[in-house]
């Protein structure tokens, strides 16, 4: 009898455990791109979307922590493919069920590739933190569901890594930083592939397995870089370290993903449909593409949109959100290219063995 009732616990406790295993979740390593609200609980960061207008057309309109009037790249692949938006790391409700139902979010705003990025932030996560984040986070997952089944949860995972636009807007090109005197535009580069080689090995050593690096779009045409420019055109400068990073961690990419065991690594690359937006603007709907929506009447740049500022009359018009982030009706044509150039496809659908639904992580 005993036995019998010993049999019957352990199915009921391993059917529990198990029930995690066909739930594919994300997580998701960034900057302000990305962010969900990590920064807004860093108290002394200056990088915050804390203030109206921002999250305007999010929800129930209230700033949310993305830097946005709405949605991220991230929210809407995420979104295409069934899986759920993870929380940001530091929401005071993140626990383990929740990461087992939706994963979690590390992205910061100011965050960059190389630690010494964005500093004069003050606060901030840059990646190799959200790594130390994310091994502690699977130490609650393994003390939760055992080691075995954690394995399985972290590689059925899928994961995003969006970072490297401040690693050049807010530390190389800027002469602050001592990196910008220390390196030549090649070797920049190269600093930013063998530490991004290093991160991403990392993480394939923790698990991940079907992982999606984004590229960098045209940064030299960001609204800020326009405006500090004397022409008021895109920066060419800017725009080529952009192509140079794309092309470096294309090649990056394709190696680990040949070289590291099992490991399904993909590079997502919207530079030439960002560019044509910002080059043809009316193509695709839009008004305007070289100033923001939200703006300090004429006093730019306003660094931050805050609640004394102006929004434009129609937001789906506008390219730019405020002088870095684009705005929803951008991040919605943005992810829209990635999973057509990428085939992704929904997960979550049935309870068949989540690596055969998708080709990669989103």
């Amino acid at each position: 009898m005993e036995t019998a009732l010993l049999a019957t616990f352990t199915i009921i406790v391993s059917f529990l455990v198990r029930g995690h295993d066909c739930k594919v979740v994300q997580f998701i390593f960034g900057d302000s791109l990305s962010d969900v609200g990590n920064n807004n609980y860093l108290s002394k960061s200056l990088a915050r979307a804390s203030l109206p207008w921002y999250g305007i057309d999010f929800g129930n309109g209230l700033p949310n922590g993305r830097f946005s009037n709405g949605r991220t790249v991230a929210d809407i692949i995420g979104d295409e493919m069934g899986l759920p938006r993870p929380p940001a790391f530091l929401d005071p409700s993140l626990n383990e069920d929740l990461i087992l139902e939706n994963g979690v979010n590390y992205a910061s705003g100011g965050g960059g590739i190389l630690n010494e990025t964005g500093s004069y932030f003050v606060q901030r996560f840059g990646l190799y933190k959200q790594i130390e984040l994310f091994q502690g986070t699977q130490e609650l997952i393994r003390a939760k569901i055992g080691d075995s089944e954690a394995d399985k949860f972290f590689q059925e995972a899928r994961y995003v890594v969006a970072l490297g636009s401040n690693d050049f807007i807010n530390n190389y090109l800027m002469p602050v930083y001592s990196d910008s005197w220390t390196y030549s535009d090649n070797t920049f580069v190269q600093y930013l592939m063998e530490t991004l080689r290093n991160q991403l090995t990392i993480l394939h050593g923790l698990g991940a397995r079907k992982l999606m690096v984004f590229g960098l779009g045209p940064m030299g045409c960001i609204p800020l870089q326009r405006v500090l420019s004397s022409s008021g055109d895109c920066q060419d400068r800017t725009n080529k370290l952009a192509l140079s990073f794309n092309q470096a961690a294309t090649q990056l990419v394709t190696e680990l993903s040949s070289s590291l065991p099992n490991a399904t690594f993909r590079f997502g690359d919207a530079y030439d449909v960002v560019n044509d937006i910002i080059a043809n603007p009316n193509k695709y709907g839009f008004s305007n593409a070289d100033s923001p929506c939200c703006s300090f009447g004429k006093i730019r740049p306003a660094l931050t949109c805050i609640p004394a500022s102006t929004l434009c009359s129609d937001r789906s018009k506008y390219v730019f959100w405020d002088e870095y982030h684009p705005s929803d009706k951008a991040n919605e044509l943005i992810a829209s290219e990635m999973i057509k150039k990428l085939g992704f496809k929904p997960v979550n659908q049935t309870d068949s063995p989540s690596p055969a639904m998708a080709p990669s992580a989103s």
